[in-house]
């Protein structure tokens, strides 16, 4: 079944307004927990070792959890319900996080060795339920948004900025509320945001979903056999993870370079500020290129960024200058992405293609980016991390002309 063309008015906007809510409270959720959660594991007692493990099973639930939410919902239809079901089981993982110290904190409560045991074990549930929450929110918004001509690039990325403005206030409302209150605060704070999430989830409207009852969804794996599509996910691959060098390491190479804590706070807003304005005027400019043409400028771009960040160092212009890049190199290659998944993965098969795109873009390229970029740290120092990933950048950059070539042959078919 194709997709309607996409409703225009007031009525088309108010789902619109529900879905930039739910970024908004999504984001900020990710915003609180990857900067201060490592600190409160710290004020916990866990080691580094602990602590490096517990972080990582973010990347590691990405490669199972957003398939298995998206595997139920295109056979299903009940993408919507599925978002609340997931959003709940946030809010019972933030419970439990704000609860276990609680518990073991009483004279009677359970042994230290316990609470360091379900830390991690709720930290999973967490990872795992909001996991499936972006493919399952991305396939129901480009539903709602994909046309005779595609996905409406305008109004996706009015709604998908507000992601990006949750991250950066929740990063910074955090930082000031922590300061008087302590690390002791964080799973409160954690509890709430998820809280919000799943009221905010709860009033999502499902009328636009369409169930399937008893009738199979397509199969995935002949898709994945085309060429344009296989090339396509291998060039989202090495884009994402030339970019894991900034998303795992940058704060430490700043301050590593001598930078304080509040430059690097600024150098981090720069580039979200940046993404949020490309994202909002996105219209204006986003049709000049083809998807394919966005995904090469995005990779070309990558490549100069880090490299120049392998040969100048830390200086303070050039790390500017790069920061500023991710207007390109993150938002236009995220806008890019979601209109090929839409196109490749139509109809009953767009959840499984979000969750292929969150996978290997951000999944599997986390975990090879952070052991990877580790390893070479050590080894060599900043200068070859950032070298590797200018080195991702033009591979991405053969794999989106080898992408581009093949679907130039033939478009593949829907099953």
């Amino acid at each position: 079944m194709r997709p309607a063309p996409p409703a225009s008015g007031v009525a088309a906007e108010r789902p619109l307004r529900a879905f930039s809510g739910l970024w908004l409270a999504y984001f900020a959720t990710i915003g609180l927990f990857n900067p201060y959660a490592p600190l409160w594991f710290q004020a916990l007692g866990l080691s580094t070792l602990a602590i490096g493990a517990i972080a990582s099973l973010q990347s590691w639930t990405r490669l199972l959890a957003p398939y298995a939410w998206s595997w139920a919902a295109d056979h299903s239809g009940a993408r919507v319900a599925l978002i609340r079901v997931a959003s709940a089981g946030c809010a019972l993982g933030a419970a439990g996080l704000a609860l276990l110290p609680l518990a073991a904190a009483t004279p009677d409560g359970p042994a230290a060795w316990f609470t360091r045991i379900g830390i991690p074990v709720l930290v999973a549930v967490l990872f795992l339920a909001n996991g499936g929450i972006v493919p399952l929110a991305e396939a129901a918004l480009a539903q709602l948004l994909t046309g005779p001509n595609g996905l409406d690039a305008a109004r996706y990325g009015r709604v998908r900025m507000w992601g990006s403005v949750g991250f950066i206030a929740s990063v910074l409302a955090a930082g000031a509320a922590l300061q008087p209150l302590g690390i002791a605060a964080f799973p409160w704070l954690v509890l709430g945001l998820n809280g919000v999430l799943l009221v905010v989830a709860l009033r999502l409207p499902t009328g636009h979903e369409e169930r399937h009852a008893g009738e199979p969804a397509p199969a995935v794996l002949p898709l994945l056999r085309q060429p344009a599509v296989a090339w396509f996910l291998a060039s989202v691959f090495f884009t994402v993870l030339a970019h894991t060098s900034i998303y795992a390491f940058l704060s430490l190479f700043l301050v590593h370079a001598g930078y304080g804590r509040q430059a690097v706070g600024l150098l981090w807003a720069v580039s979200v500020a940046v993404e949020i304005l490309f994202f909002r005027l996105q219209g204006r400019w986003f049709n000049r290129l083809s998807p394919h043409g966005w995904l090469a400028a995005a990779a070309i771009v990558t490549a100069l960024r880090f490299g120049g960040m392998a040969i100048g160092g830390a200086q303070a212009w050039l790390l500017v200058l790069a920061q500023l890049t991710h207007a390109v190199t993150f938002a236009a290659h995220h806008g890019a992405c979601i209109a090929l998944v839409s196109r490749f993965f139509p109809g009953r098969l767009r959840g499984r293609g979000q969750a292929l795109y969150s996978a290997l873009g951000y999944g599997l390229s986390g975990l090879v980016g952070g052991v990877g970029g580790g390893w070479l740290i050590d080894r060599h120092g900043f200068g070859a991390l950032y070298g590797a990933a200018a080195l991702a950048g033009a591979l991405a950059l053969g794999c989106v002309g080898l992408a581009w070539r093949a679907e130039r042959r033939g478009l593949p078919s829907a099953p």
